[in-house]
């Protein structure tokens, strides 16, 4: 048999020892963890929104559109332009409304539309370990492309939501609610973009 030279012997092994040293990284799942670490890496994200309400009793959904931002420790401003203008705040204390004369007054915990925006909230902030508090976990994916589905724990849960499927890459950029009636909630976040810091008019909304 031909014997193999040196220079071979010494390029086939280190080939051998960079395929061992790269497998556990292949095999490495993108698990939540992960998740909730690349979601968390931006301190600010702004973006417009485009929000679908498909009931069963209407032929054509009900869309909402508007801009928000996302603030780390701070909360989310989800800005309503279309059909009406509404600003709502939603941070650990709950969810607030701008008033005509521009004072955020709190909003009652209970409304349907505030479970869902602090569910938005957790989502978009990547609370991950939150989310596991009320919700069966089922991530798929990678980095740059996953779905994160969640299945309601709690009875009372399970008689509002059936499932809330997230989509997205580094940001989040799809949420759907399937309620056990059988209407569904559609929200696409468009032209996302992450930031360092807050405007000034951001940090004053944040701050009353």
């Amino acid at each position: 048999m031909p014997r193999l030279s040196p220079l071979r012997t010494l390029l086939g092994r280190a080939v051998c020892l960079l395929a061992l040293a790269l497998a556990p990284l292949a095999a490495r799942a993108f698990d939540l963890n992960d998740l909730q670490e690349q979601l968390r890496a931006t301190p600010v994200v702004r973006g417009q929104f485009v929000q679908q309400k498909f009931l069963r009793s209407l032929p054509q959904p009900l869309t909402s559109r508007g801009d928000f931002t996302l603030a780390a420790g701070k909360g989310l401003l989800w800005l309503l332009r279309t059909p009406i203008a509404q600003d709502l705040r939603i941070n650990a204390d709950g969810i607030s409304r701008r008033d005509e004369s521009g004072h955020w007054q709190a909003l009652p915990q209970h409304s349907g539309a505030g479970r869902e925006n602090r569910l938005f909230l957790s989502v978009l902030a990547g609370d991950t370990a939150g989310l596991q508090q009320s919700f069966d976990l089922a991530l798929t994916g990678q980095q740059d492309g996953w779905q994160l589905l969640l299945t309601p724990r709690s009875a009372l849960l399970r008689q509002i939501f059936e499932s809330i499927q997230i989509n997205g890459g580094k940001l989040v950029d799809r949420i759907e609610l399937r309620e056990t009636q059988g209407d569904r909630s559609v929200l696409l976040m468009v032209d996302a973009v992450a930031a360092s810091a807050l405007n000034a008019e951001e940090q004053r909304a944040f701050a009353d």
